[in-house]
């Protein structure tokens, strides 16, 4: 089958979905599409099966804001004519669903109609998708949608409660695909973070608000005075210089490490001990099934789609959002005794697996068998 993948090309938990997913399906035989504005960072080197197609937003001085959903639908249209797409599978609400149901209407014009699957992944609801000013186009655009999925129950859950929605959600949880992991690396070079008696703590992220980044500095500076450790932070964002203010003002700025943003998730996981996510919300937590596929424990908040990935008691404890001082304690728990470590590594590698992308992506296949076949009556391959 040949798909077009939109998507969000950056760092984000969705545009690492879209984009696994899109190498996953090329893998299995299909042709895949990406149509965004810029290649999608975990896209390698495109092959027979993988194209990307760049959506150029022409300037124009009549706009104070360019028509980025404008300019995607018409290479939607183009693309979809050229390359005899058969399926659309558009990640996000807005602006993506949107865009994907104004192609649609383009090309029915010329009598060409296409399914559109739209995952929805949090940002697009719990946060713009809410907004009084986005939410009609919000619940236009899922309720145009041929299938709608969503990474988790508890997203699914906030989206019927939030908008009016006709459509059926699928839940179908984000993944990893842990043939990347199948090999351990020799050398983690954990010697570059820290000293052999010391335990690494890691956090990654967008550094939004959200994130909750003055919790993390926190929760470690309680760790540090009690563990010998050092803070591993992977990731840009607003909340970044804060954080480092922060680590000043705690006297704990040379225990803290800045990498900024990394295509070496994997190799930073490696070295690390723990993982901490204490985030305000959180559609899924892929950045902690990232950590657990990597044998990484977690310390989380226990809010959305998080304690459907992270085990309370098991590869690791869940907090109440903004309880540092429990989340704290929960991490020493873990990192006091090597033994209870190991065995919650252990643990999450092993719940991780559950995730893993040859158990997932057959679910997807089976959305777009079922949205090809009942719109076209034919069979799907």
């Amino acid at each position: 089958m040949k798909i077009a993948i939109v998507c969000y090309p950056t760092f984000g938990g969705s545009g690492v979905v879209a984009t696994e997913l899109g190498i996953a399906l090329a893998d299995r035989g299909h042709e895949v599409h990406f149509v965004t504005y810029r290649q999608p960072v975990r896209l390698g080197l495109l092959n027979n099966k993988i194209h990307f197609h760049e959506v150029h937003v022409p300037e124009y001085p009549l706009f104070k804001y360019q028509p980025y959903e404008l300019a995607l639908s018409s290479k939607l249209v183009d693309t979809i004519k050229l390359y005899g797409i058969e399926l659309l599978h558009v990640h996000y609400a807005i602006p993506h669903a949107y865009a994907g149901y104004m192609a649609k209407k383009m090309l029915a014009e010329e009598n060409i109609h296409i399914p559109m699957i739209t995952t929805l992944h949090g940002t697009d609801i719990t946060l713009v998708g809410k907004h009084p000013f986005y939410k009609p186009a919000v619940t236009f655009s899922i309720n145009k949608s041929d299938v709608v999925t969503s990474v988790s129950e508890s997203l699914k859950a906030q989206t019927l409660d939030i908008f009016d929605i006709r459509n059926e959600i699928e839940v179908i949880p984000n993944f990893i695909d842990k043939r990347k992991y199948s090999s351990s690396f020799t050398d983690c070079q954990r010697s570059l973070m820290a000293e052999d008696h010391e335990k690494i703590v890691t956090h990654i992220s967008n550094f939004r608000k959200v994130k909750r980044i003055p919790d993390v500095v926190q929760i470690f500076n309680k760790i540090q005075k009690e563990v010998p450790a050092k803070l591993v932070m992977v990731g840009e964002g607003p909340e970044k210089a804060g954080a480092e203010k922060l680590c000043e003002e705690l006297g704990i700025s040379e225990r803290v490490i800045f990498l900024g943003n990394s295509n070496e998730i994997d190799r930073i996981l490696c070295f690390s001990d723990l993982f901490l996510l204490p985030s305000e919300s959180e559609s899924f937590g892929l950045a902690a099934l990232e950590a657990m596929m990597n044998k990484v424990p977690v310390i989380s908040s226990n809010t959305g789609g998080i304690p459907e990935v992270n085990e309370q008691g098991v590869t690791g404890f869940l907090s109440d959002v903004g309880d540092v001082d429990e989340m704290a304690e929960n991490a020493l728990k873990i990192l006091s005794d090597d033994a209870v470590l190991e065995k919650f590594k252990a643990n999450a590698v092993k719940s991780a697996e559950k995730f893993d992308i040859l158990n997932v992506l057959p679910l997807y296949e089976a959305v777009y068998k079922k949205a090809y076949e009942s719109r076209f009556n034919k069979t799907f391959s």
